[in-house]
């Protein structure tokens, strides 16, 4: 297999993780079997270990596969996966990544409105610390991907409601991918990273000061604003990383369960 993600095209990743989700689905691997080991699939299928440690991670967040200490990746029954697949792919790319911001949209501001109801001193420790991890992946040169992240999901723990955290498990994927994109625009301007930066603080020092309103205001403004930078992309950004992170997004399948996050 050769890896080509050229103008978005399916990455070797995404072939190679639809081809044996299909295996198991058809019962090539039985269930309870193992996968072959990462070091057999490496020389099988001619790729990296990154690549199969993704496809991998990608099987286990569909509910198909689990790592058991001593067993290595087990096959589960793939009629019990609770999934959830996000519509079709979009040819307007931008309006794709519109889609999943509208999604999050009442989401995260609901989530915002209940930790500052209901957050805790430890709570509030998570969510500063996540606040400063963007800002020292960024100075390393990172794009801040997964601390974004990390700082929304401290935000859906602070609700003290486990369907949030769970929910976000389930999009995890599709989250990363849009945050890729967002905050990849974002970097483009010191201006647009200022304003993304000046946003996750206010919600925080809602949080922070248990203002409900203010909370929800904030997180909702934050991803009207997110979907305004979009809109406003040169049509050149699509290209590249950026497309091919769009053009996941329609076709990712999810889990429902978020796994083994502290």
């Amino acid at each position: 297999m050769q890896e080509n993600n050229k103008n978005g095209e399916r990455t070797l990743s995404d072939r190679l993780t639809d081809m044996l989700a299909q295996e198991i689905r058809c019962g090539a691997y039985p269930v309870n079997s193992r996968l072959p080991t990462e070091r057999f699939m490496t020389e099988q299928y001619g790729v990296s270990r990154t690549v199969v440690r993704e496809v991998l991670s990608r099987l286990k967040s569909a509910g198909l596969v689990d790592t058991r200490q001593g067993s290595g990746t087990v096959v589960l029954d793939p009629s019990s996966s609770d999934s959830f697949r996000l519509g079709q792919p979009d040819e307007d790319l931008a309006r794709g990544v519109l889609r999943i911001i509208e999604l999050r949209r009442g989401l995260e501001g609901e989530m915002a409105a209940l930790a500052a109801e209901r957050r805790t001193p430890q709570d509030m420790l998570r969510i500063n610390r996540a606040l400063a991890d963007i800002d020292r992946a960024v100075e390393m040169g990172g794009d801040g991907v997964e601390e974004d992240l990390a700082f929304h999901i401290a935000i859906a723990r602070a609700t003290g409601n486990p369907h949030y955290p769970a929910l976000l498990g389930m999009l995890t994927r599709a989250l990363k991918d849009a945050i890729r994109v967002t905050r990849g625009n974002e970097a483009r301007q010191a201006q647009l990273a200022d304003d993304v930066r000046n946003e996750h603080e206010a919600i925080r020092a809602a949080i922070e000061n248990q203002e409900v309103d203010a909370a929800r205001a904030t997180a909702f403004h934050h991803m009207l604003n997110t979907a305004g930078r979009i809109q406003n992309v040169d049509p050149e950004y699509w290209q590249g990383a950026s497309r091919a992170a769009a053009g996941r997004l329609a076709r990712t399948r999810l889990a429902a369960e978020l796994r083994n996050r502290k």
